[in-house]
């Protein structure tokens, strides 16, 4: 019976080495916190976070205002 369930699930075996390495190419995770990214947009611009009270505050433009954008911490 849990030979069936292991073979529903689609699990491979413990001794099984045709499982590839999805990680192939990159770094240990221990290693390296950092990730990449790749996205599309309209602009772009690269400013330093100001403190702000117990936040941090970034301006962006005035026409920038009721626009949807995404904020990355490259550092």
């Amino acid at each position: 019976m849990a030979e069936d369930k292991k073979t529903a699930l689609n699990l491979p075996d413990e001794n099984d080495e045709s499982v590839g390495d999805t990680d192939a190419g990159l770094p240990p995770a221990n290693l390296s916190t950092r990730v990449k990214f790749e996205i599309f947009g309209e602009e772009m611009i690269e400013k330093r976070v100001k403190a702000s009270g117990n936040s941090g505050r970034v301006y962006l433009p005035p026409d920038w205002v009721g626009h949807k954008v995404k904020i990355i911490r490259i550092d």
